[in-house]
């Protein structure tokens, strides 16, 4: 007998109705596409992207706390997200949680900031994500392969993910290359190109040595309801289990007294402007200039057989 699904918290009643509204939108654009003007094309491709990339926070915040207490009710939207997102959702497990939340900003962090070593600092955060892909990919395949001895169940899941995801999108590919390529193609790019590059904003020119000034977080509270408090970046490598919904009185308690205040931005486009724009420098936190480290090839950071690091979550309750 199926069980209905339980919610671990109530807020993420938010996490469903979003997942929800970008499917709508591509089911909806699917069937009106050829029907809508140029400007209804462009403006429904870009909210659809926007979405995706919601999907894909919504991608960082499960694969951190489940949202379901029936773990077979998170595997499963995990396959729904992963269509969502644009990617398989255990993917993204390796490269975030067993590499850049365990040795942030390190060599052994694939996603570190010092990957991007552009003279204009606008083209570090635009490039990002084409700077680490080969990087990430490369790892998530080898720590699948790892898993395959370690951990099967989340082996199996991942392979299912995979399965499911590309049967789905080799589908809408069959069914019509154009509506494939701007209702699920472009908002997925979009989705993977705004996850990792907002890597960048918050722990680029931080200190890692500092028990509070490595990460930078955006308290608006109009991004932090779109985005899941995603801009509570401090207080959640500090907890990375805690529910996305309890992150700002975390963060007001634990962070905020302590933190530098050039590490509370309360605006993300006005950060974005003055970082990338105008006057567009490249600066450590405290505005100083940028100290560059050596770069170098990743160090290994793939746990051994028998060695994940205890406590740290594989999603869907493994």
């Amino acid at each position: 007998m199926v069980t209905l699904p339980t919610l671990r918290y109530r807020a993420d009643v938010r996490t469903l109705g979003f997942v929800a509204t970008y499917l709508a939108l591509v089911v909806v654009g699917w069937n009106v596409w050829d029907s809508l003007p140029l400007l209804g094309k462009v403006g429904w491709v870009g909210v659809t992207s926007v979405f995706s990339f919601f999907c894909a926070v919504i991608t960082h915040n499960t694969i951190h706390v489940p949202v379901f207490e029936e773990r077979g009710w998170n595997r499963l939207f995990q396959y729904v997200i992963s269509v969502c997102y644009g990617h398989p959702v255990s993917a993204f497990v390796p490269g975030h949680n067993l590499s850049h939340h365990l040795h942030t900003q390190s060599r052994r962090d694939v996603m570190r900031t010092t990957k991007a070593r552009f003279k204009w600092n606008l083209l570090n955060q635009l490039l990002f994500m084409p700077v680490l892909s080969q990087a990430i990919t490369n790892a998530d395949f080898q720590y699948a392969r790892a898993m395959r001895i370690e951990r099967p169940r989340w082996f199996a899941q991942w392979v299912r993910e995979w399965v499911f995801f590309l049967s789905v999108m080799g589908t809408l590919l069959v069914l019509d290359f154009w509506k494939f390529l701007f209702i699920a193609m472009i908002p997925h790019l979009y989705a993977a190109w705004g996850i990792i590059g907002i890597n960048f904003i918050q722990h680029d020119g931080t200190d890692q040595a500092h028990p509070f000034n490595n990460a930078r977080n955006v308290v608006g509270r109009i991004v932090n309801w779109w985005t899941f408090n995603n801009g509570f970046h401090g207080i959640h490598h500090v907890k990375p289990g805690l529910h996305w919904s309890l992150l700002p009185e975390a963060h007001a308690k634990e962070i905020a007294p302590y933190i530098h205040p050039n590490l509370d931005q309360a605006s993300l486009l006005k950060y974005c402007w003055r970082a990338y724009v105008y006057p567009g420098k490249r600066e450590m936190y405290d505005g100083t200039p940028y100290q560059m480290p050596e770069e170098g090839p990743d160090e290994e950071w793939i746990p051994t057989v028998g060695s994940t690091p205890a406590g740290v979550s594989l999603g869907a309750d493994f």
